[in-house]
């Protein structure tokens, strides 16, 4: 077994070992027309080549006998704090998109060596910190990150071909890194929390989730890291798009707009 970087000549087995892991995972909970069509349109030609050429999107592959048995997809999200920025908005975040074991190769301790090798991948990249997501139905992808030392801090609302589902967030800080997750911000009318281990991608820099009170329930919206802004605005799609610098969130794996 080796774990490298992958290359374009992997797309055929990255597409492979996608197709059946989905279908192994979530075909039972989410439909298995959802998850083909979920497949057909993450692992298309056209979008894992560019998946594979962007430099902010990390690709792992485990190759057994030249054949891709798993694979890992994470997105890179470094930049350096300036202006108005805390250094929690700006700090270096890493979002492992996917991890994926072929049905056939599970049990064999592949899915912790490849994080492991994933995690040590986004380090040296500038990250300091690693999240990771996983559908609440997913009980083994829970299961996973919490025997690896991630911390579940939050949960989030999908809304997956018309259907509401539940998903978990976790991160993981290095043992030698403090990060300060939650952080006040005054606004009109009293303070906010921001949560920074609550990201959502933006076309300039990431939406973080801001609420009301401190234990999270009380949801106010979102704060914008490019700007330091919290006046964003959310229309009945999901879109998000701040007020002041035109930020704009990007789509998400389980969002509407890809099934």
């Amino acid at each position: 077994m080796k774990v490298r970087e992958a290359t374009h000549d992997d797309a055929d087995g990255i597409r492979r070992v996608a197709e059946a892991s989905l279908e192994a995972t979530y075909a039972g909970q989410l439909g298995e027309d959802i998850v083909a069509a979920a497949a057909d349109e993450w692992y298309g030609t056209d979008r894992l080549a560019d998946r594979l050429d962007a430099d902010d999107v990390v690709y792992l592959v485990v190759v057994d006998d030249d054949s891709v048995v798993a694979f890992s997809e994470s997105e890179l999200d470094v930049r350096q704090p300036d202006g108005g920025q805390s250094s929690a908005s700006a700090a270096g975040v890493a979002a492992i998109q996917w991890l994926h074991v072929h049905p056939d190769h599970r049990d064999r301790g592949l899915g912790g060596r490849l994080l492991e090798h994933t995690e040590t991948e986004l380090l040296e990249r500038s990250a300091n910190r690693v999240e990771g997501r996983v559908l609440a139905a997913n009980r083994a992808g829970n299961e996973f990150y919490q025997a690896s030392g991630y911390a579940r801090t939050g949960k989030r609302t999908l809304d997956i071909a018309g259907e509401t589902y539940t998903e978990h967030l976790y991160v993981n800080l290095p043992a030698d890194e403090a990060a300060e997750l939650t952080e006040e911000h005054e606004v009109d009318g009293g303070t906010v929390f921001v949560a920074y281990d609550e990201r959502e991608r933006g076309s300039e820099a990431p939406f973080y989730a801001a609420y009301n009170t401190t234990d999270r329930e009380e949801r106010y919206g979102f704060y914008c890291a490019n700007c330091g802004s919290l006046d964003t605005a959310m229309d009945a799609m999901g879109r998000v798009e701040c007020s002041e610098c035109g930020n704009k969130r990007k789509a998400t794996r389980w969002d509407s707009a890809y099934l």
